[in-house]
């Protein structure tokens, strides 16, 4: 068991680690020292895990007397887990006798962190239970070290921010009060060398590729040409180029160049030099040098310094940028504005705007032919429709709709059965009557002769009627056409009157293009010629129109009125043309601009519904 030869060190040393400040590696080696000696323990073993109780424990740091018994030490190793669980789970603490009559005393350790866990374990080599439950008392009262330490830190680091907050404040104080740039960048550079006793504190602003010098503590004039003045300018130029703080003489591991800052600090005998820049939007405007003969620049002064400037950084860019002539206000407002426009930052929106620009711009500026929308049917100037020339019967039908016929062909014939029957009775009436109208000649009896003669002439005229319906009774083609109505094949044996319609026939040649205009648009076609129509049987080629005839007075049609148009063909009409046939015609009006052609029929609508 090791000497506690002395407990009042250890117990100074717990006190001290009580308000201990320092890094936690330097803090847990010093707390299992202290430890091992108030609990005169051959080993004392810090281990903790964070977060869920299933973590996997660490240790903190592992401290063994060098004469622990090999034995005692090995049965600890092995339990070591079972031990720092039994230990974070017992509440007080406990004390576990193991074999070869050592002892295990363990307890947890608070923490500030709930969810973190942290335990002590200690081993004493050669000692009894009732020893074992006195070490735990010693142990209890150690335990508060770790929690205690990490609150003086938090007090000390409040304090700490505190007091550099307020010296910033200070700091600021006269300078807030300043309205231009020059009396405010002078009230800064007094209030830093004042606040933080610098022989000289200067501001440098950038403009475009270089630094210029703007203010110097306690002088109001100076000229820049000087070369002290030049050398300080290539310093603060060094500090904004790397974008980084730097401090002469520079730390041993410091990355940055502090090349010029060095050679500044030699040519004008300056013992410490620190320098902050100034940034806005992470971008270095400005730069802060500070020159100090008597001593260093502390951590707690340089953290003040980069606040005090992180504060003032915008109040001096606004007066710098507001505290000149109109023109140079105007010019730095475009070359910003230009190059947040042409810059690589928001891209995707910048993309979005050129896009909507470029679409504006289209919409307003781009003419596209525009067209009018009509329908159309194609017509004839000569239809013949052929009727039944008298009562009867379908007794064979030649064509049908669709078919082309010519000048004469024959169409369609009528039963004739009753006809001829007809044309032998009158033959036999007239053969009587001139028998008849004889034997009164021979007689001598005037009247009958006469009388003979009369019905004999009527049994001719009977005659030549049955006769002129027969020849009637083949319907035939009056020109050469295509038949566009009449489909009778259905229809055979079927009686027809006298004047009913039977076939419809129109010419190919004479064929011509009727379009409905739509009343909304007839104003749009005055002057205007030429088109195209589609059919839609046929919708993927487009045949050529030229308009020849307007009707002046709107007819009525399903859906509004229209005004019919008379068109011919450009070219020659196809041969599968037919009459009746239908589409769509586009009529040319000339270019116009595409926001009118996408807009026109919603502000007609808008202009007569809101009309008051």
């Amino acid at each position: 068991m090791p000497d506690a030869s002395s407990p009042s060190t250890a117990h100074a040393e717990l006190t001290a680690l009580r308000r201990f400040c320092g890094p936690v590696r330097e803090f847990w080696p010093r707390f299992a020292t202290a430890l091992a000696d108030v609990c005169e323990a051959d080993r004392c073993i810090l281990a903790a895990k964070q977060g869920a109780e299933n973590a996997a424990w660490k240790k903190l740091h592992d401290w063994a007397h060098n004469e622990v018994s090999t034995a005692a030490n090995a049965i600890f190793n092995t339990q070591l887990i079972q031990l720092a669980d039994r230990a974070a789970a017992a509440d007080g603490g406990f004390v576990l006798s193991i074999s070869g009559g050592s002892v295990v005393v363990g307890a947890r350790l608070p923490l500030p962190n709930a969810s973190d866990t942290a335990v002590a374990l200690l081993l004493l080599a050669a000692a009894n239970e009732e020893h074992g439950r006195e070490i735990l008392s010693r142990l209890q009262l150690a335990v508060d070290a770790p929690l205690l330490s990490q609150q003086s830190q938090g007090a000390a680091q409040a304090q700490a921010d505190t007091q550099k907050f307020a010296g910033t404040l200070d700091t600021l104080a006269q300078f807030n009060e300043q309205a231009r740039f020059f009396p405010a960048s002078l009230a800064l550079c007094n209030s830093i060398a004042t606040r933080f006793g610098c022989d000289r504190v200067s501001l440098g602003w950038v403009h475009g590729p270089n630094l210029k010098l703007k203010a110097i503590s306690r002088t109001e004039k100076f000229n820049r040409q000087m070369a002290a003045a030049q050398a300080l300018e290539m310093a603060m130029e060094e500090a904004v180029d790397q974008n980084a703080e730097l401090v002469h003489p520079a730390p041993t591991d410091s990355p940055h160049i502090t090349r010029d800052h060095a050679k500044f600090a030699q040519e004008q005998a300056v013992a410490h030099i620190a320098s902050f820049p100034l940034r806005l939007a992470n971008k270095p405007v400005a730069c802060v040098t500070c020159e100090r003969q008597a001593l260093p620049f502390t951590e707690l002064e340089l953290q003040q310094l980069r606040l005090t400037s992180d504060l003032a950084t915008r109040r001096l860019a606004d007066l710098q940028r507001n505290d000149r002539w109109f023109g140079a206000r105007w010019a730095t407002q475009l070359k910003e504005f230009l190059g947040a426009v042409f810059g690589t930052q928001h891209t995707w929106a910048k993309v979005m705007g050129v896009l909507v620009m470029a679409a504006v711009l289209t919409l307003i500026f781009l003419r596209l032919p525009y067209r009018v929308e009509a329908t159309f049917i194609v017509r004839t100037d000569d239809l013949a429709y052929l009727s039944a020339p008298f009562d009867g019967y379908l007794n064979d039908v030649m064509v049908r709709p669709g078919d082309t016929v010519t000048n004469g062909q024959p169409m369609l014939r009528l039963d004739t059965r009753d006809l001829l029957l007809e044309e032998g009775n009158a033959l036999a009436d007239i053969v009587r009557y001139q028998r008849e109208m004889e034997k009164a000649r021979a007689a001598r009896a005037l009247s009958e002769m006469r009388i003979a003669e009369a019905m004999g002439l009527q049994s001719q005229a009977r005659l030549e009627l049955v006769r002129h319906r027969l020849e009637q009774a083949v319907i035939r083609a009056p020109f050469d056409g295509v038949i566009v109505e009449g489909d009778l094949r259905d229809r055979l044996g079927a009686p027809a009157k006298q004047g009913d319609a039977l076939f419809r026939v129109a010419k190919l040649q004479s064929l011509f293009i009727q379009v409905d205009i739509p009343e909304r648009d007839i104003h749009e076609l005055v002057g205007r010629e030429s088109g195209e129509i589609a059919f839609y049987s046929q919708p993927r080629i487009k045949f050529p129109i030229q308009i020849t005839t307007l009707e002046p007075a709107a007819a009525a049609k399903e859906g509004g009125n229209v005004f019919q148009a008379r068109c011919v063909l450009k070219n020659a009409p196809e041969d599968w043309f037919r009459p009746g046939m239908s589409g769509i015609a586009k009529l040319d009006i000339g270019p116009r601009r595409l926001i009118w052609i996408l807009t026109h029929r919603t502000i007609d609508f808008l202009r007569i519904y809101f009309w008051w």
